[in-house]
């Protein structure tokens, strides 16, 4: 039995590098460079070719990833006190090769691609020369696939795409997509939908048009309402086997979701630690903000939601490292989806208002954090659809009772236990 809440010094010393790193070279680039998913930009590619070098020779790239595919085969416990620190910059993950939805696209590649899309897709992706787009997500049905509308139809050597997708993250950057549609209407969504690599350049497939997040203009954001209409496509263009999009996908989203999780950590600590100097140097009539009782509240609740949080990822990603199975921790990740989204919220907004009027304006970080707190709600299934998960997993675990009062009926209990006390003393008895 080991209870263990150390991390060994080799370790150790690498994530107190990716700190100072992340810290001193990534976080500056936030503010100067549009999107890192954005690899016709000479500038991005320049800039991510020299700090991945300095990334890899730390043995720090695409630690999500095994040996055999350029990864460091770390586990999940380790790469959840990494991402901790990537957490902090939009920018870190695609420096460190671990960024979304490329990661989670990788590995379901890695794991159900053929040696021929891994040549492809995959290599080209781990290297960081190209960007894809995992495409799901419908107009009228959300990430219900029960819902789904968009179809795959056989012919010949070919499969035919039919359908609307939406809020496609890094659509305007991808060089491939990953389309979820039906090709089996009679199977349910279960057994009847079915992966496909769609290039790009395929005729047919069509941005209708781009979507920003929050107030961010259309102009700049990063995910877009699709079409794809007559989109023809090799059958070697499927990803695993026909019926099995399904399972592919919660395997992906077991990872992604858990992923978030960690990066979230980071985000929020920011957060805190921007409402903590607030705190101390901020002055008001009494003396400092942080002299208040109110505020001080606020710091307590924030630190102790942090850190319940962080021990309930690290617990999340020590399961998935035991058993090597995202379903066997199915619940577990949903109670790391639903408290991501809740306490990313409730630091940020504590944050902002402890900063009046300057913390909701575009010269604080404070708006686009509440927002993306927001599309953790969302992203990867809503909260209200893991809560329903958590609570269907911690119920099998329960048998009814079969008698008219319940099995913790006080009475009930107080006959058994004078029975039971009887036996005793007559056994004690018999003794002497």
């Amino acid at each position: 039995m080991a209870w263990d809440f150390e991390t060994d010094s080799a370790y150790a010393e690498r994530l107190a590098w990716a700190d100072h790193f992340v810290r001193d070279e990534v976080e500056p680039l936030d503010l100067v460079l549009g999107s890192p998913f954005d690899k016709t930009n000479p500038d991005t590619v320049a800039v991510l070719e020299r700090l991945r070098a300095k990334v890899r020779e730390k043995d720090l790239w695409a630690c999500h990833l095994g040996p055999e595919l350029g990864g460091q085969g770390y586990g999940q416990v380790k790469l959840a006190l990494l991402n901790e620190i990537l957490g902090r910059s939009t920018w870190a993950p695609s420096v460190f090769g671990s960024q979304a939805p490329d990661s989670g696209n990788a590995e379901i590649l890695a794991r159900f691609g053929t040696p021929e899309q891994k040549a492809e897709y995959l290599y080209p992706l781990l290297e960081g020369r190209i960007t894809s787009c995992y495409s799901m997500t419908e107009p009228q049905a959300g990430s219900d696939p029960g819902l789904f509308t968009t179809t795959a139809r056989r012919d010949g050597d070919r499969w035919v795409i039919d359908g609307e997708k939406w809020f496609q993250t890094n659509a305007r950057y991808a060089a491939f997509f990953i389309v979820m549609a039906s090709t089996d209407p009679h199977a349910g969504a279960h057994h009847g939908m079915s992966l496909f690599i769609v290039p790009a350049a395929t005729p047919g497939l069509e941005i209708i048009r781009h979507v920003g997040v929050g107030t961010e203009g259309a102009e700049d954001g990063e995910h877009a309402y699709l079409r794809l209409t007559d989109v023809h496509v090799s059958a070697a263009n499927m990803l695993g086997g026909e019926g099995e999009a399904f399972a592919i996908a919660q395997t992906r989203l077991g990872g992604g979701r858990i992923h978030h999780a960690m990066r979230t950590i980071g985000m929020a600590r920011q957060a805190f630690d921007m409402m903590c100097e607030r705190a101390v140097s901020r002055r008001v009539r009494s003396g400092t903000l942080g002299e208040l009782q109110m505020t001080q509240e606020r710091i307590a609740d924030s630190w102790i939601e942090i850190e319940q949080f962080r021990l309930l990822v690290l617990r999340t990603a020590w399961l998935i490292d035991k058993h090597q199975d995202y379903r066997r921790v199915r619940g577990d990740i949903s109670a790391v989806k639903v408290a991501m989204a809740k306490v990313a919220h409730d630091v940020v907004l504590r944050a902002l208002h402890l900063h009046g009027s300057i913390g909701i304006s575009n010269e604080m970080p404070f708006s686009r954090m509440m927002v993306d707190a927001e599309t953790m709600a969302l992203a990867d299934g809503p909260t209200e659809v893991h809560k329903q998960v958590l609570a269907r997993q911690v119920l099998r675990h329960y048998t009814p009772a079969t008698e008219l009062f319940p099995s913790y009926h006080l009475p009930t209990r107080e006959a058994a236990a004078r029975r039971y006390l009887d036996g005793l003393l007559e056994h004690v008895v018999a003794q002497y």
